[in-house]
């Protein structure tokens, strides 16, 4: 029952994503802590900077942020290489890069899961590779934490340029979030089920 409710998060996390991540670019200066609910990704990470407090940016963009680690961590754990070859072919990296990170992660996983807490590639093979889960929330909490400081800096220092950069696209960020969506339903037409096979079957590698 309880892979089936962290699969079925994971999924709603993954659309809820998808749908943030596409609407950004119209709505992260007039709903940015609705945008970083749905998709906390850097760039609305970035972009929600010059709209939002600090207080709510950190705790919004905190919890979004770990509950996707979390639920991948665990899918990762319990599904084992299933789940690692789905996202191998679905997360949209170029095959090099998913070779990149998945070497990094065998040579430093914990260092790569500070760096990189929010990638959905670094949370399924740290939890594919057994990392203790005391020793995965003492490693992501500060990383997210450090993640978000980076981006809130940046985006202070580069506010003029955000405002400006949404302020040049705003005759026409609507018809770049219709191009976002149909890339996107292109892209999930390709894609297989995140539901391995046998909800019941343990992994045991």
């Amino acid at each position: 029952m309880v892979r089936k409710v962290v699969l079925a998060l994971t999924s709603l996390l993954f659309v809820f994503g998808t749908i943030g991540t596409n609407i950004g670019p119209a709505l992260v200066d007039e709903r940015p802590l609705l945008v970083l609910a749905m998709s906390s990704r850097n760039r609305n990470l970035f972009g929600a900077v010059p709209f939002t407090s600090p207080v709510p940016y950190f705790i919004i963009g905190f919890l979004r942020i770990l509950a996707a680690a979390t639920a991948l961590y665990f899918v990762g754990r319990w599904y084992g290489d299933r789940t690692v070859r789905w996202v191998e072919d679905n997360v949209g990296e170029t095959p090099a890069i998913y070779r990149w990170l998945e070497n990094a992660v065998n040579k430093a996983g914990g260092l790569m899961l500070f760096l990189m807490p929010g990638s959905n590639v670094v949370c399924v093979l740290i939890g594919h590779r057994k990392m203790r889960i005391g020793q995965f929330f003492a490693i992501v909490i500060p990383g997210i934490c450090f993640r978000l400081m980076v981006m809130r800096v940046g985006g202070d220092i580069f506010e003029d340029q955000v405002r400006w950069f949404l302020k040049s696209i705003e005759s026409y960020q609507w018809y770049i979030v219709l191009g976002l969506f149909v890339i996107s339903a292109i892209q999930m037409k390709k894609r297989r089920p995140l539901a391995p096979p046998d909800l019941n079957e343990t992994n045991e590698h």
